[in-house]
């Protein structure tokens, strides 16, 4: 949970205007903070609806300690919105929640470009599916793989590694998997005390963890971090369309983007924090190793209906603009 808190941090203010002064219908939002009401992410929605009030809606947030609570509560119609990871959001819009497919977004710049496109009204069409709509999709950070061992840096050598793998997320559980590892079910309160107790090998998180949840511990002096993004975290805000106002959604996503800078500046001055000693450089054939073996996962999840085929071929386009002499750009496997 100690992660998710210094996540809060990521989400700027969106005050623009004074309290609600007029009466509009009450809805609520569904909002996951490990702090609850003291939380730095409830805080924010509190902000939020400052600037939602302006839109036509006095959206009051409730808070939760559990996120699958959350998330269950705004599926029963509890709340009208909801404040979530976007690991948590596939159910709602699995359009945004690829999002985070694993090794799609290669850069920052890549994500900023990304972010802006699917916040136009031409793709409004993309962020509703059936009540639910995402209304704003805020970066986390890329994530990377932490070891204990800093010898292993390749795919074959990840074989027969116990890796701490979130139990609620099919892909990174497919991942595993897929490379002959051997999934140690975790999730975010407790991966972290497995990795720096021993428990396992090998765990994956974003470098903002690196401090808060102490992983030099499990990194010592023999681990490493590779330097090789496998995906981007975000948090995305959903909402029940048909309970606001025509335009909010719209509204709002562009809101949301606008803020991309603000918090990226927060990740990479985290990301500097890390200890230099730990970085793990790739050669340019085990970058490609990795990444031939992310794009194989990432059309199989397709295919089996996890990943959206619109956003996986929209993030293609996007990587092979920046490269286009990458393979994946000849063979248009996505």
């Amino acid at each position: 949970m100690r992660i998710l808190i210094l996540f809060a941090l990521l989400l700027p203010s969106l005050v623009l205007a004074e309290a609600p002064q007029k009466e509009l219908p009450k809805l609520s939002i569904c909002v996951f903070d490990p702090l609850g009401a003291n939380g730095s992410l409830f805080n924010t929605m509190k902000d939020y609806r400052t600037v939602a009030f302006e839109w036509g809606a006095d959206l009051e947030p409730r808070a939760y300690t559990d996120e699958k609570i959350a998330v269950d509560d705004f599926k029963a119609g509890q709340c009208d919105a909801a404040l979530v990871t976007g690991a948590r959001a596939r159910p709602f819009n699995k359009f945004s929640a690829t999002i985070e497919a694993i090794g799609a977004v290669s850069d920052e710049k890549m994500l900023r470009t990304l972010l802006a496109t699917i916040s136009s009204p031409k793709a409004a069409k993309y962020m509703r599916e059936g009540q639910y709509e995402v209304a704003g999709i805020m970066p986390a950070g890329p994530i990377y793989l932490f070891t204990r061992d800093k010898t292993v840096d390749t795919v074959e050598e990840l074989s027969g590694k116990r890796i701490a793998t979130i139990d609620y997320d099919k892909p990174s559980i497919f991942m595993v998997n897929h490379i002959g590892a051997s999934m140690v079910p975790s999730n975010s309160a407790n991966f972290s005390g497995k990795f720096n107790n021993g428990s396992v090998d090998i765990a994956y998180a974003p470098a903002v963890a690196y401090k808060p949840l102490e992983l030099y511990k499990g990194l010592q002096d023999n681990g490493g971090i590779l330097r090789f993004v496998l995906a981007y975290m975000d948090f995305q805000i959903l909402i029940r369309a048909d309970k606001f106002p025509a335009g909010f959604g719209q509204k709002s996503r562009v809101k949301v983007a606008s803020f991309f800078d603000r918090v990226n500046e927060f990740v990479e001055k985290e990301t500097q924090e890390i200890d230099p000693k730990y970085w793990i450089d790739l050669s340019d054939d085990v970058k490609q190793q990795y990444g031939g073996m992310l794009r194989d996962v990432r059309i199989k999840l397709r295919d089996q209906g996890v990943y959206d085929g619109k956003m996986l071929k929209l993030m293609r386009k996007l990587r092979c603009k920046t490269n286009p002499a990458a393979a994946e750009c000849a063979e248009k496997l996505e």
